[in-house]
């Protein structure tokens, strides 16, 4: 072998890595969720794989009234079935409790989203993490902050029957009282009602249940270490093939796609940074002891401004939602009415809605809808809230503002939004209604004429703005 050649050799072994570095992330994600032949063989010898979930544990997943499997946990398994190449069919069952037994008896080979806990282990396969997600405990406003559950003793803490979070709990602070509910809202509802102290629930489900029962007088008092939930897809049967099939879909999964998922349900960020500061043990130093009681008032007081955030959001498209319309507009015709001001209220409908969502699929509707939000918001004025009734329903609050000036906004959204491009060939328009505060009127008459212009936009033809007689 030449100089020449001794001096080449190594280099062409680095080829490839330099290679593998320039095609990026995207070929390292493709070739993850690539099965084997053996794998592809063992796929196809499956056929329909049948899975089962948790019918009521919203907003991670549940079953809805036709019978569809719904949710953040739902979207994800779909997400990891395509890319493994696996073709799912929902097993019907009454409960997460008949989930189980159906999974143990073999009627579903898959349980779609829960924790990895040493007696699941004993008969079931995990796949890695798909998503993450903190367990805080939330107890009623006047509870103190919660650092360490031995020092409750004999408070009482309400918990779905049958989770992980039982099981743990059980082991770790045998002296807290469990009471066990049928679902997560009896579980809210308990603490809100005083018949239990507390309870150790999710972040995401926590602020998804105050947010639709409307219970503001809960808070999140403290996070337990090592509490994170993992959650995974298990597989019944021992089955490691079909586990590591799963694992490559699962492997291919980016923190945008589990972003965006979540944020089809709840507007959320979920932290995955451990924050090891938060929970550690009050030292003998007064300082130290100063100090951790600063780290938990100051991440009590970030995860209860969240959670409020959280309860005035519209999860789909950022803006507020309809319990902070209300809010808001009861405050300005207040004011208004008080101070002898203008104010004016523009609500807009998506044209031919149900349409969109008959022809190209709800996601092709979300896609209108998170779009047109973006449009209100960078369209209106600092002073202004542009909110989500609900559905395809928007609204604009705007102070000091007149009959011809709130047209003349309504109207240059209209004209906006008709020429954006949603990918459906064909455009997306909305109607408009306004209407000016009357002497005397209230927040809710207001609306309800603001309403009664859109019916007429809607009425002389779509795709207009019509005002209401001031």
């Amino acid at each position: 072998m030449g100089a020449l050649a001794l001096f080449l050799t190594p280099w062409r072994r680095l080829v490839p890595i330099f290679l593998f570095t320039l095609l990026g992330a995207t070929a390292v994600q493709a070739d993850q969720g690539r099965a084997t032949a053996f794998e592809r063989a063992h796929a196809e010898h499956l056929g329909v794989v049948r899975f089962c979930v948790d019918p009521d544990w919203q907003p991670f997943e549940w079953v809805d009234g036709e019978g569809r499997h719904r949710g953040i946990g739902a979207d994800l398994l779909a997400l990891v079935a395509r890319r493994a190449g696996l073709t799912l069919v929902l097993q019907p069952t009454k409960d997460w409790d008949d989930s189980l037994a159906a999974a143990a008896d073999g009627r579903c080979r898959l349980l779609s989203f829960l924790n990895r806990t040493p007696d699941r282990e004993s008969w079931l396969l995990f796949t890695e993490p798909v998503f993450s997600d903190p367990n805080v405990v939330i107890t009623r406003e006047e509870h103190a902050a919660v650092t360490d559950l031995h020092a409750l003793a004999g408070q009482t803490m309400a918990l779905p029957r049958g989770t992980s979070i039982e099981e743990k709990v059980r082991r770790d602070y045998p002296e807290i009282a469990i009471v066990l509910t049928a679902t997560e809202d009896e579980a809210m509802q308990m603490v809100s009602e005083r018949r239990a102290d507390m309870t150790l629930r999710s972040l995401i489900v926590a602020a998804y249940t105050i947010k639709k029962q409307g219970l503001f007088n809960l808070k999140i008092a403290g996070r337990l270490p090592d509490y994170t939930n993992q959650l995974r897809i298990a597989v019944s049967g021992g089955d490691h093939v079909l586990r590591d099939i799963l694992d490559r879909g699962v492997a291919t999964l980016t923190e945008e796609d589990r972003d965006g998922i979540v944020n089809r349900y709840v507007s959320i960020r979920v932290e995955q940074s451990s924050e090891i500061g938060f929970m550690l043990r009050i030292g003998a130093a007064a300082l130290g002891a100063l100090l951790v009681a600063g780290v938990v008032i100051w991440r009590m007081s970030r995860l209860n401004r969240e959670l409020a955030r959280l309860s005035r959001t519209d999860a789909l498209t950022g803006l507020v939602n309809r319990k902070a319309i209300d809010a808001r507009l009861e405050t300005e015709v207040a004011r208004a009415l008080r101070q002898k001001r203008k104010l004016a209220v523009v609500m807009m409908d998506i044209d031919h809605f149900k349409a969109v969502n008959d022809d190209f699929g709800h996601p092709a509707g979300d896609r209108v809808l998170t779009g047109f939000g973006r449009l209100i918001a960078a369209s209106v004025r600092r002073a202004d809230l542009a909110g989500r009734m609900g559905g395809e329903e928007f609204v604009v609050i705007c102070p000091d503002t007149g009959v011809d000036e709130a047209v003349g906004a309504a109207e240059r959204i209209r004209k906006h939004m008709e020429g954006m491009e949603f990918g459906l060939g064909r455009p997306v328009t909305v109607s408009a209604g306004v209407a000016v505060l009357r002497r005397g009127e209230s927040a809710q008459a207001l609306l309800a004429r603001a309403d009664v212009a859109l019916y007429g936009a809607k009425h002389a033809g779509r795709n207009r703005t019509k005002a209401d007689p001031v």
